[in-house]
């Protein structure tokens, strides 16, 4: 029998872990609400440990398989900082596969499982030193970084991209030609909108609902996203209230008008931020679940900047591109 794949992906507040076949197929998967936010309020790495630990064996029971059968255990994720279980230091950017393979670390961690695990690291801009005059163009992804190369493998060489994942954190990645990670820019728009969606006079408008996939409605993003940017994001976001009270809009087309209005923002940041240096001719790859992904999908192509803009749709029963990406950097490494 061909050996078994674990693999770990460890954020501020989730761990996932996916049991892998060697074709890269999930045979099981498992997750804990522990990630390395319960560090920093408890001081320790206890309930984190206890969480991968849980959820490693959770996998392997439900595939009916023993840790003789496990051929290696993959780590990413905030889980290499320094709140997680392996601090490793950020490779800077420009980083490809190679780089960061060559920059992993494997070291069994006794209180989790009897297997050695391979940790790689994250990816920081090449933005420093930073201080009060200089900070705006540094930026670090952990995680994202194994997103964003198995992103790259479903799509065309030999050109470069701007990778979208959408989030809590919006994370955008972009790659060269060659395939390596130039620089990322991050911003919180996830954040805010659920602020706004929750915590703001707007609740009641948008009745503390999110767009749906069903109610998503892309005129309204669109209206959203003109309105920020003709009148900044605080005035477009007071005319969601307005469309309720006076055009008497329903509380999904409302919430797609947030939507594009919190979105503009990350547009404006696209080509206003010196963290990403993009380069002529890049096509867009958005990636993440609707509606974030149709509606960024939609703003970047009526807002006409990248020759093309391709919504990434996983194939039925895919690995996540978290498993996916650190498989290519195992292969990477083994490759030396």
């Amino acid at each position: 029998m061909e050996p078994y794949t674990l693999a770990i992906d460890t954020g501020t507040t989730n761990t996932r872990v996916f049991l892998l076949d060697r074709a890269g197929a999930v045979l099981a998967a498992a997750k804990a609400e522990t990630g390395v936010r319960d560090t920093a309020v408890t001081g320790s790495t206890a309930r984190l440990e206890a969480a991968v630990k849980r959820c490693l064996e959770e996998v392997l029971a439900a595939a009916g398989a023993q840790w003789d059968q496990v051929g290696q255990v993959l780590a990413s994720g905030m889980i290499t900082s320094n709140l997680g279980l392996c601090e490793i230091p950020h490779c800077t950017a420009p980083a490809g596969a190679a780089d960061l393979a060559a920059h992993a670390v494997t070291r069994l961690v006794p209180g989790v499982c009897p297997v050695p695990i391979t940790f790689f690291p994250g990816v920081k801009n090449a933005a420093e030193p930073v201080d009060a005059g200089h900070f705006e163009p540094m930026d670090i992804m952990r995680g994202e970084e194994a997103e964003a190369l198995a992103l790259l493998h479903e799509y065309p060489a030999g050109r470069p991209y701007l990778l979208v994942l959408p989030g809590s954190h919006m994370k955008f990645v972009f790659a060269d030609a060659a395939g390596r990670l130039t620089g990322c820019l991050t911003t919180i728009s996830g954040e805010l909108l659920a602020a706004i969606t929750t915590g703001t006079i707007l609740a009641d408008a948008v009745q503390r609902q999110f767009a749906s996939p069903e109610g998503y409605d892309r005129e309204l993003a669109l209206a959203g996203w003109r309105t920020a940017k003709q009148t900044g994001l605080g005035r477009a976001c007071f005319s969601g209230r307005i469309l309720s009270q006076f055009g008497k809009q329903p509380p999904q087309a409302v919430a797609s008008y947030l939507l594009g209005a919190v979105l503009q923002s990350d547009l404006a940041a696209i080509h206003g931020s010196g963290a990403l240096h993009l380069e002529p001719g890049a096509e867009v790859i958005v990636a993440g679940k609707d509606p974030l992904r149709r509606a960024m999908a939609d703003l970047l192509a009526a807002e006409g900047s990248f020759p093309k803009v391709h919504c990434y749709e996983p194939a039925p029963g895919a690995a996540p591109l978290a498993a996916r990406g650190v498989l290519y950097l195992a292969r990477a490494a083994a490759r030396g």
